[in-house]
């Protein structure tokens, strides 16, 4: 049973195979051509961590591929009252087609797909968020980035560690800059470049924006503050100043590079006001390739059950 846990699971061809699925999809979507790839089945959509994006893309999504998304909050199954996670897994996956789970430890979801007996897809976890970085991959294609050079400026977290993976299997250069204490997962900076030495992926770390800005072709980041760590938000307010990507950090980038950010943004804090709204249209068609890029993962997830 092949599960869409993190990037590092999958081969360069099997991850831009899903990228051509989804392209393929959104193409018939715009036309208006809903095809049944997923016809009568059920997506069962766990959500611990809440969401507006992930939950709008995986109900449409399935909905467009002819099945049923079903929303389960921690509030609504006994998972939420300690049953144990195997358990639920086990009982799940015997009434649904595939399973999208959007929680904390990345071994929860690891536990979850380990008894489960439909493909499992992380939409979430402290570790790894990997359908927004299938998503930015589709957005760079795009916007006619062929060969990337990405400028991650912020937090090392779980953003971070999946462009580290993307990178790191796809083999482009990839320069993380985080405050001092806020670096990446060490074993995950170590898995990384060990497959870079396979993929010639080129990763760089270190704590100057500027540098890792300069000549990039792609600018990113993520809020300061996720789910979870409000109470050290004065703190990391503190320890984030001079990370902030305006005007004057982007014009180091090369002419005509582009700005993601996975949402939600909070202006003039890890992005301006006014970069965010110069590069609105890369923003939002990265919002919306969410929708396509998830609907090319469960596709290929369904076209590959029963492989080892």
């Amino acid at each position: 049973m092949r599960h869409f846990l993190s990037l590092k699971d999958f081969t360069k061809s099997e991850l831009l195979e899903m990228i051509t699925l989804a392209q393929t999809i959104k193409e018939q979507t715009k036309r208006k051509e809903f095809v049944p790839y997923l016809e009568h089945q059920t997506l069962g959509m766990i959500f611990e961590k809440s969401s507006t994006r992930t939950r709008v893309s995986f109900e449409t999504g399935i909905y467009q591929l002819g099945g049923v998304g079903l929303f389960l909050s921690s509030n609504d199954i006994q998972l939420g009252r300690g049953e144990p996670m195997k358990d639920t897994a086990r009982v799940i996956s015997r009434m649904v087609d595939m399973v999208m789970i959007r929680t904390f430890e990345q071994s929860k979801i690891e536990e979850f797909a380990r008894y489960s007996k439909v493909p499992v897809i992380n939409g979430l976890t402290d570790s790894y968020h990997p359908v927004q970085l299938m998503t930015d991959y589709m957005t760079m294609l795009e916007c006619g980035i062929t060969e990337p050079v990405v400028a991650y400026v912020g937090d090392g977290n779980n953003m971070t560690h999946s462009w580290l993976m993307l990178a790191g299997k796809l083999g482009f250069e990839l320069r993380v800059a985080t405050p001092v204490g806020y670096e990446c997962d060490p074993q995950i900076v170590a898995d990384a470049l060990e497959m870079a030495k396979e993929s010639g992926a080129k990763l760089s770390f270190g704590h100057d924006p500027k540098v890792a800005v300069a000549g990039a072709n792609v600018v990113t980041t993520d809020t300061w503050v996720s789910m979870g760590q409000e109470e050290e938000k004065e703190k990391r307010l503190k320890d984030f100043d001079g990370f902030i990507v305006d005007e004057q950090l982007m014009a180091l980038a090369q002419a005509g590079a582009i700005f993601l950010h996975c949402l939600p943004a909070y202006r003039d804090y890890e992005v301006s006001e006014a970069v965010f709204e110069a590069h609105a249209d890369e923003i939002f068609l990265e919002a919306e390739n969410r929708l396509h890029a998830q609907k090319g993962i469960m596709v290929w997830l369904d076209q590959h059950r029963g492989d080892e």
